[in-house]
């Protein structure tokens, strides 16, 4: 790489110097060391930007900045931290201000946000879980806002939450305690301002570790809003009635005809309601026992509606029992109204249901799911 593309030569020289493509993680002391032999280093600040792959340096004197910059501006051999080329240049700020923000100040609570997750993906016992490793967790509150599914989680001191956020900030919760369609969850922390969390009874969504005593929410409690953990330590699903379907890779219209011509094939479906979430197409699908539910669950799971793998299906239980919807929409249907019932028998399993020229083959019968497809579109 020619040296243009690494140095700014129009900048400005200042004390500062700013150093880009950094390798994931890298300390102080990385970059202390490939810096020190220009000069003597007075601040720093790491794990800048979006990716955290960036830094600023701070030299005591400008002109060792300058001998740096220079240095490898002509040198045949790039910088480089752990094989990994840096890309250094002039930062147009004459100083580092370390101001930190209230998530940088060390705290014995620490503000954890989940990637890849929704609320119902990870119960507050997996939580406990993973951070109980590296100390007595005394309380943990979780809740969504506009950033995701989030929790605080209370240690001892700061030194506890020092260790748990050293440990696993930018990780992963190991895949064995999630559900099986979700690919991973990764954990991003700051520190947070509360000191002692505010718990006002154990529930699936607050809990306290030091008051054995605290009333409990038998309803937020109830199984049927959080999954538990197996003896092995992984998830195991409370059984509904109702499924709740994540569908993805949509290439073509998923209508409540199209699902309940899918479901039905197992069972009485009783109500489906369609929904967007988090930029997903989503479907609730209630039949009228348990073991109905189970059993289309078992059968459909991971099977594409249409041909070519669109449209997959992820089926998990919902925590719902009997669905509010409105008895005829484009979104909604309550097959248990009896007008209703008959208007739907009107369009048998037989009749091809479509959009423009993406039609859809009839459905024949559940046995005829051998492969990864239930429909099949033609033209």
């Amino acid at each position: 790489m020619s040296s243009s593309s690494q140095f700014r030569y129009t900048q400005t020289p200042s004390k500062v110097v700013h150093l880009r493509n950094l390798p994931w993680e890298c300390v102080e002391e990385e970059l202390i060391e490939l810096c020190k032999r220009f000069g003597k280093i007075v601040n720093t600040k790491t794990n800048v930007g979006a990716n955290r792959n960036q830094a600023f340096l701070e030299f005591a004197e400008l002109n060792q900045a300058i001998s740096m910059v220079s240095y490898y501006a002509s040198s045949s051999e790039p910088a480089q931290i752990r094989g990994k080329t840096v890309y250094i240049q002039y930062s147009n700020r004459p100083e580092i201000v370390n101001n930190q923000s209230p998530g940088e100040v060390p705290g014995n609570v620490l503000l954890v946000t989940f990637e890849g997750v929704e609320s119902h993906h990870l119960s507050i016992d997996v939580i406990y879980l993973v951070f109980s490793a590296y100390g007595f967790v005394h309380k943990i509150a979780t809740f969504e806002k506009a950033a995701g599914f989030q929790a605080l989680v209370q240690f001892t001191d700061v030194d506890t939450a020092l260790a748990a956020r050293t440990a696993l900030d930018g990780r992963s919760i190991p895949k064995y305690l999630l559900p099986e369609h979700v690919d991973s969850c990764n954990l991003r922390m700051s520190y947070s301002a509360h000191t002692d969390l505010n718990i006002k009874f154990q529930s699936h969504r607050s809990r306290d570790y030091t008051n054995p005593y605290l009333p409990v929410n038998q309803t937020a409690m109830d199984g049927s809003m959080q999954p538990a953990l197996g003896a092995d330590g992984k998830r195991v699903e409370t059984q509904s009635n109702v499924l709740l379907a994540l569908i993805e890779n949509m290439q073509y219209a998923v209508t409540v005809d199209v699902l309940h011509t899918v479901f039905s094939a197992y069972g009485t479906v009783q109500k489906i309601a369609i929904f967007e979430k988090n930029g997903s197409t989503q479907a609730l699908i209630q039949f009228s026992d348990i073991p109905t539910a189970t059993i289309a669950k078992e059968a459909l799971e991971g099977h594409c509606i249409y041909d070519g793998g669109y449209c997959k299906l992820r089926l998990t239980y919902s925590r719902h029992t009997d669905l509010n919807v409105k008895a005829f929409s484009d979104k909604s249907r309550d097959y248990t109204l009896p007008d209703l019932s008959q208007l739907v028998g009107q369009r048998g399993p037989g009749v091809a249901v479509g959009r423009g020229n993406r039609w859809l083959a009839k459905w024949t019968s559940a046995n005829s799911i051998r492969g990864r497809c239930i429909y099949v579109p033609s033209s």
